[in-house]
């Protein structure tokens, strides 16, 4: 298989489909960081909810995060799930970054990618996939980010096996195709919108975009 073809390939057709994506939704940086973290192990819809009580309440903001008591944050972010790991995680992405960069998003975005996201993997509840979601969606790096929708398509398309890493996955993507941030968002996005339409723990093969590639349902 030429993987740098097949990944381009699927790029061009979703996109064909599906049109851009707009993705991520946020108005402010603050707010893409903000979502990344509450939107880990919960549905997009969770964070909205959630998203939007933060608003209300003046809060959607990084400042504003540093100012509130933890207890108050967890309640108005309850909506998202796991509410009280979440304020504690935002709060300590909040300390990081002033005991660090003062506050200061440009600064922190103006270093090295691998520093940078190394940095991030440090911070208390900060994994791979959220850290890459920031310095994708929020910084504009060039980084990939993978999920359970990326894994589920590629692994049924024979592009990657069960036992692939994270890691692994990224370095697919940022290996064969051009290290653009804008693709990269574009590209995270397409996958899933296939995930959530068609490519479910279920396949809803008929009319998927990708049914005439090879591929198995089953996997």
């Amino acid at each position: 298989m030429d993987t740098g073809a097949t990944l381009r390939g699927m790029y061009d057709t979703l996109y064909e489909a599906f049109g851009p994506q707009h993705w991520w939704p946020g108005e402010t940086r603050d707010e893409v960081i903000i979502g990344a973290i509450l939107t880990q192990n919960t549905a997009w819809t969770n964070v909205e909810r959630a998203i939007d009580r933060l608003k209300s309440a003046d809060c959607l903001s990084l400042c504003a995060l540093r100012a509130i008591e933890t207890d108050n944050l967890a309640d108005l972010i309850r909506p998202a799930g796991t509410f009280r790991v979440k304020a504690k995680r935002l709060k300590a992405f909040v300390d990081w970054l002033y005991d660090s960069h003062d506050g200061d998003l440009n600064a922190l975005f103006a270093g090295s990618s691998g520093r940078l996201r190394e940095s991030l993997l440090s911070i208390s509840g900060i994994g791979p996939e959220t850290a890459d979601a920031i310095m994708l969606y929020a910084g504009d790096v060039p980084t990939f980010v993978v999920d359970a929708y990326t894994k589920r398509v590629l692994r049924r398309h024979f592009v990657i096996d069960a036992g692939a890493s994270y890691e692994q996955t990224k370095a697919l993507f940022e290996k064969h195709l051009p290290r653009e941030a804008d693709m990269f968002g574009e590209y995270h996005a397409l996958l899933v919108s296939l995930g959530k339409r068609f490519c479910r723990p279920k396949a809803r093969c008929d009319s998927c975009p990708l049914c005439d590639w090879n591929h198995d349902a089953d996997l």
